[in-house]
C-alpha cells in the first residue's frame, strides 16, 4: 500500500515542471472581452457532472490528498492574530502532516510542505523569519484587502511596503466598480500598476467573483487581469457572502486555458473561501486536471486559500492508514 503511494505521488512530481517565468501580460484586447458569452446552465451541467465522473479511491486518493497539501496557500486573516498564532501557522506549513502517518504511507522522503503561508502585511516580518531556512515563500494580501477601496496611492505602497518586508507574493484585491461598470482601461490599468510595484513578487490578483454579479463578468474580469500581467487569478477574498464555487471555477479555467491558447502565457488559479474539506480539495483538483492538464496540477499554477482544509486532509489520512476518523484535536495547524 505504501508503496503505491509513494509511486502515484512521485510520478505526479514527474509532471512537466513550469518555467516559473512571470506572465508579461498583453495589450488590452476589447474585442476579445467584448466578444465573451457564458452560458450558465451549461456550466452548472458540466461541474454537476465531476463528482462522479472521476473518482479516486484508496492509495491513488491518498496520493492526490498529498498532492492538495502541497498546492495550500496556509491563510490566517483574522482580525485577532498575534505573532504567536502566525508561529504556530508557519510551524505546520514546515510539517503539515504528522510524521508517523508520513511513516505508515511510505511518503517520509517526498517534500511534503505547504505551498505558501499568507498573512496581513503587519505579519509579514513574523512569517518571514519563522520560514526561514525553508524555502516556503511568505505571501501578503494588500490593497486595502478585503475591499480595495483604499485611496490608490496607499495601495501601491502597501504592495511596495510588504516586498520590501520579505513577501515573495502578494494578493491583490481588484476594485470590483471597474468590472459592475464595464471600465476594462481602468481596471487593465490598476492591475497593471500593481503589477509594476509587486516588482520580483508574483502577484495573484483576486477577483471577488461573488461580487461581480453574473459569470461573464467573472470571465472578462479574469481576461483582463491576466492581459495586464497577472500570475494568478484567485476567486475570492474569503470575506465575501459567497466565495470559491466550481462554477466560477471552471468559467476562470477557460478563461485561463484561452489566454494560454492566445498567448503561450501559462496563468495559475486560486480558488479560495470556503473550501474546508478533503473531498472539495479532489473536486477542485479534478476540475484542473480536465480542464487545464497535469502541467497545473502543482504549486506553481494552482493553489488552495485554506486553512481548515489541511486539517481534514490529515484527518482522511489517517483514516486510510488506520481505517478510523481521529478527532480533529489531533491535527492541529499549531
Amino acid at each position: 500500500m505504501a508503496k503505491t503511494v509513494v509511486e502515484q505521488r512521485q510520478r505526479a512530481l514527474n509532471v512537466h515542471e513550469t518555467s516559473g517565468e512571470r506572465n508579461p501580460g498583453c495589450p488590452l484586447d476589447l474585442g476579445w472581452v467584448a466578444a465573451v458569452r457564458v452560458n450558465r446552465s451549461a456550466v452548472e451541467r458540466r461541474v454537476a457532472t465531476l463528482p462522479g465522473r472521476r473518482t479516486v479511491k484508496q492509495q491513488w486518493q491518498a496520493a492526490w490528498l498529498l498532492r492538495a497539501i502541497t498546492c495550500i496557500d496556509l491563510t490566517t486573516l483574522a482580525g485577532d492574530d498575534t505573532p504567536g498564532t502566525v508561529r504556530r501557522l508557519c510551524a505546520k506549513a514546515r510539517q503539515p502532516v504528522r510524521s508517523d502517518l508520513l511513516e505508515a504511507l511510505g511518503a517520509r522522503q517526498l517534500p511534503i510542505q505547504v505551498a505558501a503561508v499568507c498573512v496581513y502585511h503587519a505579519l509579514v516580518p513574523v512569517a518571514v523569519e519563522a520560514l526561514r531556512g525553508s524555502a516556503i515563500p511568505v505571501a501578503a494580501v494588500s490593497t486595502g484587502f478585503p475591499a480595495g477601496l483604499n485611496p490608490f496611492e496607499l495601495r501601491l505602497r502597501e504592495i511596495e511596503a510588504s516586498v520590501a518586508a520579505g513577501a515573495r507574493e502578494i494578493d491583490i484585491v481588484i476594485t470590483r466598480q471597474h468590472v459592475l461598470t464595464g471600465n476594462w482601461r481602468a481596471l487593465y490599468e490598476e492591475v497593471q500598476a500593481f503589477r509594476e510595484a509587486c516588482g520580483p513578487a508574483h502577484m495573484k490578483a483576486i477577483l471577488a467573483t461573488g461580487e461581480l454579479g453574473t459569470l461573464a463578468n467573472v470571465m472578462k474580469a479574469s481576461l483582463v487581469c491576466m492581459m495586464a500581467g497577472a500570475d494568478f487569478i484567485k476567486t475570492s477574498t474569503g470575506k465575501e457572502a459567497v466565495n470559491a464555487t466550481l462554477p466560477v471555477g471552471l468559467v476562470m479555467a477557460r478563461a485561463i486555458r484561452d489566454y494560454y491558447t492566445r498567448t503561450g502565457q501559462r496563468v495559475g488559479l486560486k480558488p479560495a473561501g470556503g473550501i474546508k474539506s478533503a473531498k472539495q480539495a479532489l473536486d477542485w483538483l479534478i476540475l484542473i486536471k480536465e480542464e487545464l492538464g497535469d502541467a497545473w496540477l502543482r504549486p506553481e499554477l494552482f493553489r488552495f486559500g485554506a486553512s481548515a482544509l489541511l486539517g481534514d486532509i490529515e484527518r482522511q489520512l489517517e483514516h486510510h492508514v488506520t481505517g478510523q476518523y481521529s478527532a480533529a484535536f489531533r491535527h492541529p495547524l499549531g
